[in-house]
């Protein structure tokens, strides 16, 4: 049986520097091999993603980090953006989708896809910043080491402008019995629990093959810590997608004073 008890402080544990290496390389050889999967079973926007976008002016900079195959950017262009658009990933097959999303950009415009790797403490160099918004949705579940965490957020803040927003969202899965049911024993990665941060697991993949994928389960009170220690305010959080609505936990921050 796999034990999903989960500790209630963010800060109780740091993850072993071996566990780290493997599952940075778990996830990079999921998207590797599964991109393209991935993107065809996610072909429109999470009613999360639909419901904040519309805050975003037509004419607003924009750094969409963890962009995917290009989703936000398409529900932006719906909208009559055109801005200034950044969108950044790990994964060569999803940003070659999402640069299909950028194609015949309008007038004035400026749309950029640039290959960075969160776990790489230089990936937010030479980005054109500041921006008005940083949008990450579904990411930070696959950033393993809550030190990471705490640098990319800080990092992120310093990207925005004075009194720019932040989106994000993470993904809920133990709210769905199907998906907790998808939950593997560390050993199937060879790991164990011990090597590992409260609120770590591991998932299978059964689409087109078989694969693990290491994700982060991050709660409420894990984000309000998180927006306090990296110079954000919570402006707003609410639950949306999914099985009764409650798979994506959203999150509102806006960079703050100082």
């Amino acid at each position: 049986m796999v034990c999903l008890l989960r500790l209630n402080s963010y800060e109780q544990a740091s993850m072993d520097t071996v566990a780290l290496q493997t599952l940075l390389d778990l996830n990079r050889a999921f998207y590797a091999r599964f991109g393209e999967a991935f993107a065809q079973k996610r072909p429109r926007l999470q009613p999360g993603i639909a419901r904040l976008l519309p805050r975003i002016p037509r004419d607003a900079a924009v750094l969409d980090v963890g962009c995917g195959h290009g989703m936000v950017l398409r529900g932006l262009r719906a909208q009559g953006f055109r801005g200034r658009y950044v969108g950044l990933d790990f994964s060569a097959p999803l940003l070659t989708l999402a640069q299909a999303e950028g194609a015949d950009p309008p007038p004035g415009s400026d749309f950029r896809f640039v290959q960075r790797d969160l776990l790489d403490e230089h990936w937010a160099q030479g980005l054109p910043a500041p921006f008005d918004f940083v949008t990450a949705f579904s990411v930070f579940h696959h950033l393993p080491g809550s030190a990471n965490h705490r640098r990319v957020l800080r990092q992120i803040r310093g990207l925005l402008a004075p009194g720019g927003r932040f989106f994000h969202s993470h993904w809920q899965f133990l709210n769905s019995p199907r998906l907790r049911a998808r939950v593997q024993p560390w050993e199937a990665v060879g790991l164990h629990a011990a090597q590992v941060e409260p609120g770590d697991y591991v998932l299978d993949w059964w689409h087109q093959g078989v694969g693990f994928r290491y994700v982060h389960l991050f709660t409420d009170e894990d984000l309000h810590a998180l927006a306090a220690a990296t110079g954000f305010r919570v402006m707003e959080s609410f639950y949306s997608d999914g099985e009764g609505g409650r798979l994506g936990l959203y999150h509102v921050w806006e960079a703050a004073d100082g």
